[in-house]
């Protein structure tokens, strides 16, 4: 399969693209991997990304787009991919549509995923992440067995700065801004799928129905 999946953050965009790869061998692609990928690689267009990154800068869209067609033409795309969280504007839903039609390969569609407001600033103001390896647990749904401590490794488990209430508000306002728009693009294409629903299955289980099974 070959997807892309939007939503605000919170959706769940990265559960149901991981439930997804596990069915037809997909890759979930995301910009942030592709960009950290590209810089490990010490590629030209990577270690110009590095420089915008390391500036705090955003990466511009044509240096973006020049890593997707990288990304997108190596081997374990061949299954298919499952764009997470990209595009994130009207401009790279563009200039992807471009792209992939330069390679001469064929998007099946676009999941928007919707999620009620409140669902999410539920979800992510609960959430609490391991400042050493990165794992997440739910204060409500998958608390630590101690309080503060990571099960998996015994770091500690906190609240990122970017989910508390007013954090996690200006995100979703910076979403629907920018990147709901995407919404009506992919509609207008004919190529949109919105299952609205707060469990990753229903999710997954909507795309396989689109898909034919």
């Amino acid at each position: 399969m070959k997807l892309i999946l939007l939503g605000a953050p919170g959706a769940g965009k990265g559960t149901v693209a991981k439930l997804l790869t596990q069915l037809d061998g997909s890759v979930q692609i995301s910009t942030g991997d592709i960009l950290r990928g590209a810089v490990q690689a010490g590629s030209e267009l990577g270690k110009q990304a590095e420089a915008f990154m390391k500036a705090g800068d955003l990466v511009p869209d044509e240096l973006i787009m020049g890593i997707m067609e990288q990304r997108l033409q190596e081997p374990d795309c061949a299954k298919g991919f499952l764009l997470d969280g990209f595009p994130r504007t009207i401009p790279q839903a563009e200039a992807l549509k471009e792209l992939l039609k330069n390679i001469g390969v064929d998007l099946d569609f676009a999941v928007e995923i919707d999620v009620p407001r409140e669902v999410i600033l539920d979800r992510l103001t609960t959430r609490r992440t391991c400042v050493d390896c990165g794992a997440i647990y739910n204060v409500k749904s998958m608390p630590t067995k101690v309080e503060g401590v990571c099960d998996k490794c015994g770091g500690s488990v906190v609240q990122r700065d970017d989910e508390t209430e007013a954090a996690i508000s200006n995100r979703l306002d910076v979403y629907n801004d920018k990147t709901a728009p995407l919404v009506d693009f992919y509609k207008n294409e004919n190529m949109l799928l919105t299952v609205s629903a707060t469990a990753s299955d229903v999710v997954v289980n909507a795309i396989q129905e689109r898909l034919g099974g």
